[in-house]
């Protein structure tokens, strides 16, 4: 594929990698650092004149500065005539900010979409976006990609096939992906009845659904401070679950995340590496991580080859 380049900024390299690794092809060359005062400075040492680029950048923690990376990475390309650009955005920072839920704040998810779009992108490919609606923020493509085919490949090697299984969604909102879990399980479907007064503080008051001698999977697209999670599995276990588990797709474990998630009843929390993962995570028992980077490759191998994205999920 000599017309295909790959670039990457700061926030995630060895996913960068791990992608070019898997299309066999050479992570190109850019220089993305800081001056003295803080200002991200950019300098492509490839030539992409006429090429099909994409650029691998989550925009996780710190998130202002791995956006801006993004954002000045996608100038620089454009300003070098690349034929098309794409934004590989794994995490996208500020998702949860997708809607007006007081009175005089920001919708800061659209103005995100609004930054990416300004500054170069042709489309965008990301995955598990916190609301399916996000993609109407934008006025190019973009690919929604679902961490959920290598989740399941890590839940059914620790959850025997001949053991009753239970998908809990933790709220409301989740109950699509938690039902799209349960019928590629084989499970049912539990919802938890959850209210959230303060921000990161979540009570989970009672689960709806059954989970009594069952194996129960947790699902979600973030695990920020945890507390929602552990609050949904003490739930759980209260409601006579067996076992509990956890399938997450973005682990951004801040706070005290890590110290909830192992004293929590979860037997394993199963997540990816759409965000770089510490060593304490890694050093964890509780935790599981599996890579994206096939299904990225693969993804952005059929878009370079004008081929079906949504097949990849049939």
């Amino acid at each position: 594929m000599p017309s295909l380049k790959i670039l990457s900024g700061n926030a995630h390299p060895r996913l960068a990698q791990s992608i070019c690794d898997y299309l066999d092809v050479e992570l190109g060359r850019a220089d993305v650092r800081n001056f003295s005062d803080g200002e991200v400075f950019v300098e492509l040492g490839d030539n992409v004149r006429g090429m099909d680029v994409f650029v691998i950048q989550p925009t996780c923690r710190p998130a202002n500065t791995n956006l801006m990376e993004l954002l000045i990475l996608l100038d620089a390309i454009r300003r070098s005539s690349a034929k098309r650009i794409t934004a590989v955005v794994p995490y996208y920072g500020y998702a949860r900010q997708d809607r007006k839920h007081r009175a005089r704040t920001p919708i800061t998810a659209k103005l995100v979409a609004d930054l990416i779009s300004a500054a170069g992108a042709n489309r965008v490919l990301c995955m598990d976006l916190h609301a399916g609606q996000i993609q109407g923020f934008f006025n190019i493509p973009v690919d929604n990609l679902f961490a959920m085919p290598v989740l399941l490949d890590e839940l059914r090697q620790v959850i025997p096939r001949d053991e009753p299984v239970t998908i809990v969604s933790p709220d409301a909102g989740g109950v699509e992906r938690a039902r799209a879990f349960a019928k590629r399980l084989g499970g049912d479907l539990a919802i938890a009845d959850k209210r959230r007064e303060r921000e990161n503080v979540a009570e989970v008051l009672r689960i709806v659904g059954d989970v009594k001698d069952r194996n129960a999977v947790i699902v979600d697209d973030i695990v920020d401070t945890a507390g929602s999670l552990t609050e949904c599995a003490k739930a759980v276990i209260k409601a006579g679950a067996n076992r509990v588990f956890a399938a997450v797709t973005h682990p951004v474990l801040s706070g005290p995340a890590l110290k909830r998630i192992e004293e929590s009843g979860i037997a394993q929390l199963i997540t990816t590496d759409s965000i770089p993962i510490s060593p304490e995570v890694q050093g964890s028992d509780r935790i599981d991580v599996t890579t994206i980077s096939r299904l990225l490759g693969e993804s952005i191998r059929r878009i370079h080859n004008e081929e079906s994205v949504s097949s990849l999920f049939v």
